[in-house]
């Protein structure tokens, strides 16, 4: 693609060398600059791409997005773009290198602060079942047809982003679902991308340690409706809101498109009525403006029945017929950390659960003990709950207390341990989750008399989590719930900045065989 051609709608300060130049291909990684290549200097919140410029040209770069010029040293052949924001250039010019692929398909973002990748799983299986073929792009992996890709971030990042939507397109994919990250917003990742439908979960308190404010956090995730989906070309727009959250409305204000509202307190066009939930799952009878239709579904917890609201929500919008739903909905057996259950012959209900923050460790809590109570009501079986989690390092500090306040409100014995400390010191982190656990004032168990543990509520400190799990599970007895919280789908521990083997389902497998 010709070089004047790429930088179409892209804000220009100054471009100083040849535009009609033939561009080969992007990189914002020097080390991914062949010959003909143009490079981006993106700035990072660690690395500055300015001070890899030099290595891009020597790479064979021919063209540069610079955001300043002082300092550049003189290149005869290489031509160089100024700019105000290199992301927001990097956005335009991957679209426009693609050939502006969503356009070519029904696009759907996901944003909210819990509840995103089980809703776009709801959702993939719906539209499975209705035979389009779907793509997905979200914290798990990114996949279509046979092709799956580890993820590394939630919503990659805009010339990453730009090609897999190419790829998917040149694959017929139809329908391309995508987890929108507050990040991804932030960083104009997903600039150039046209939606059709654009749902929110929930909003509550995480990543202050990024977004500084929860006011920015908000507004952030709001411009996939404000902005996104509101300037999107598409002819049938739709936004799907959480009616019975505070922010429901607010996100959706000034959108200008048709809104579907969903919940079980506010009036809203999808709800859910006879509802009972067990360890065998959801059940409840779905009220659309399509007439009403039972559901069962495998996922487990009241707040599960939210991501189920959403993703018939969706499907209203797109006006797919209720027994499509159906079957889509009862097709999802289980979502890879969330909620998952360890099988076992002990009697013990193991959970792994990737929740990582306040909001969504109290909701797993809440919905064990819901499901707790109406498995045992009238019964004085009921087991204990055990809980294994930690908080990771390098990330938002102020929601640590937080976290330890909540699983020791809702636990009868809370096992403290490490998460992905990554460039903190474990046991550090610990403390000051235990400042939460502290203002409760339960009993601190010592190893030694940690086997009485049943006669009050209490909590253990044990930094390495292999051991913590293991000890949850010797502790338990049949009935009991041991919930493992904070990892869920990941098979690593960061350490430092190193990634180590570690999956929180594999060593519960290996800590039942065990006890």
């Amino acid at each position: 693609m010709k070089l004047n051609t790429l930088l179409e709608g892209v804000e220009i300060r100054e471009v100083i060398g040849e535009t009609q130049r033939e561009i080969e291909g992007i990189a914002y990684h020097s080390g991914h600059v062949k010959p003909g290549f143009l490079f981006v200097a993106l700035r990072g919140q660690e690395v500055d791409g300015h001070r890899f410029i030099s290595d891009a040209l020597k790479r064979g770069a021919e063209t540069v997005v610079v955001e300043r010029m002082e300092g550049l040293s003189e290149s005869h052949w290489a031509t160089f773009v100024w700019v105000d924001h290199s992301r927001q250039a990097l956005a335009q010019m991957a679209t426009n290198f693609y050939g502006h692929p969503s356009s070519k398909m029904t696009l759907i973002g996901v944003t909210g602060t819990n509840g995103k990748t089980t809703t776009t799983f709801l959702l993939e299986s719906i539209l499975k079942k209705a035979g389009f073929r779907v793509g997905v792009v979200g914290t798990i992996n990114y996949r279509y047809g046979e092709t799956v890709i580890q993820a590394v971030n939630t919503t990659p990042e805009s010339l990453d982003l730009q090609r897999m939507f190419s790829e998917m397109a040149e694959n017929g994919v139809s329908h391309v679902i995508m987890e929108v990250s507050s990040h991804g917003l932030d960083l104009d990742r997903v600039l150039g991308c046209q939606f059709d439908l654009a749902v929110f979960t929930n909003f509550a308190s995480d990543h202050l340690d990024y977004h500084q404010t929860l006011e920015h956090y908000f507004q952030s995730k709001k411009k996939l409706f404000a902005h996104y989906l509101a300037t999107s070309p598409k002819p049938k727009r739709f936004a799907i809101t959480n009616g019975d959250d505070p922010k429901g409305e607010a996100i959706v204000r000034g959108c200008n498109v048709p809104v579907v509202r969903y919940g079980l307190k506010s009036p809203g066009e999808v709800s859910a009525h006879l509802i009972e939930s067990t360890f065998q799952g959801l059940t409840c009878r779905m009220r659309t403006p399509q007439g009403e239709f039972d559901v069962h579904s495998e996922l487990i917890g009241g707040y599960n029945l939210y991501n189920i609201l959403a993703a018939v929500s969706a499907g209203v919008a797109m006006n797919l017929p209720n027994p499509v739903l159906k079957e889509g909905i009862e097709a999802v057996k289980r979502v890879a950390g969330r909620f998952d259950k360890v099988e076992n012959q002990k009697g013990i209900n193991v959970i792994v659960d990737y929740a990582h923050k306040k909001d969504a460790l109290e909701q797993v809590l809440l919905g064990l003990r819901s499901v707790l109570s109406d498995a045992f009501r009238g019964s004085s079986a009921i087991g204990k709950v055990i809980t294994v989690f930690g908080c990771g390092g390098d990330r938002d500090r102020t929601k640590r207390p937080l976290m330890g306040e909540v699983a020791g409100r809702y636990s009868d014995l809370c096992i403290l341990t490490s998460d992905n400390p990554r460039t903190e010191d474990p046991v550090a982190i610990m403390e000051e989750v235990e400042k939460g656990l502290r203002t409760l004032n339960l009993k601190k168990w010592r190893p030694d008399e940690i086997n009485r543990w049943r006669s009050a509520k209490g909590y253990l400190s044990i930094a390495n989590r292999r051991e913590a799990i293991r000890t949850a599970i010797r502790l338990a007895q049949p009935s009991d719930t041991v919930l493992i919280a904070g990892k869920g789908h990941e098979d690593y521990q960061i350490l430092g900045k190193k990634k180590f083997p570690f999956d929180d389902r594999v060593e519960a497998r290996k800590a039942l065989e065990e006890a």
